[in-house]
């Protein structure tokens, strides 16, 4: 991590300062006595933020006109968050770490290795003892490209509705521009559909808008979905313990 520090610029180093404040301001938000409680929850070790970036290896996921992909813009805020998350102790499991996909049988058929890839992502999530689950996707809406901003989707699971208000209002205040609803994910999202801890499924931006593939593509964008979902879940935990 340090060995990273060395690399940023003076001016990457005040972004990061600003968006730490960012930070401090939604995880502890409230009286002294919240952010007490707040300091509480990080070192907490029953508690395990399970980071999912969406797609990978063979599965780019959505790919914009430019080249993005998003397997690894999902990828590397994935990264960011759990760093940030290390910052301030709390414990953190990633489904994958690099550009690859978790099926089991590299040379099966596409379609097999989506559903191996899907399962096997799902019996990773339901392992962790005090999960809970933050997946990362983009979306794209190609035929209406002007569509933009970070929605947050929620599992049927015992307190993920709620989950996902906390992360939608957080983004809704440092990200987007509009604000966004939560919505049900259903039966559509398999991750979310057989996860039976708290889940949601943030969609960060859309690719097929150019302005924000532009947007997410900085690091400094990718900082601020990191720190803003991060504080979002852990404040949203709090709260409710």
């Amino acid at each position: 991590m340090f060995i990273t520090f060395k690399k940023w610029t003076a001016l990457y180093l005040i972004t990061l300062l600003a968006l730490f404040a960012i930070f401090a301001a939604i995880l502890w938000q409230g009286s002294a006595v919240n952010a007490s409680k707040n300091l509480e929850l990080a070192q907490n070790p029953a508690l395990v933020v399970i980071i999912d970036p969406g797609h990978g290896g063979f599965d780019p996921g959505a790919v914009a006109s430019d080249g993005t992909a998003e397997s690894r813009i999902n990828l590397e805020i994935g990264l960011q968050m759990e760093e940030i998350a290390r910052l301030v102790g709390v414990k953190t499991d990633m489904t994958r770490r690099e550009d690859v996909s978790t099926e089991s049988d590299s040379s099966a058929a596409v379609r097999q290795r989506k559903n191996s890839d899907l399962k096997n992502r799902v019996d990773h999530v339901n392992g962790v003892s005090g999960g809970v689950l933050v997946s990362l996707h983009q979306n794209s809406l190609p035929q209406v490209p002007g569509v933009h901003g970070a929605q947050v989707f929620y599992s049927e699971a015992e307190g993920s509705r709620e989950l996902a208000e906390s992360v939608q209002a957080a983004l809704n205040t440092t990200v987007n521009d509009r604000a966004k609803e939560i919505k049900a994910a259903g039966g559509g999202v398999y991750l979310l559909k057989n996860a039976t801890i708290p889940a949601v499924l943030v969609e960060c931006g859309f690719l097929s808008n150019g302005e924000e593939t532009a947007l997410l593509n900085t690091q400094a964008h990718q900082n601020r979905l990191a720190l803003t979902v991060l504080a979002s879940v852990l404040n949203h935990l709090d709260g409710v313990q």
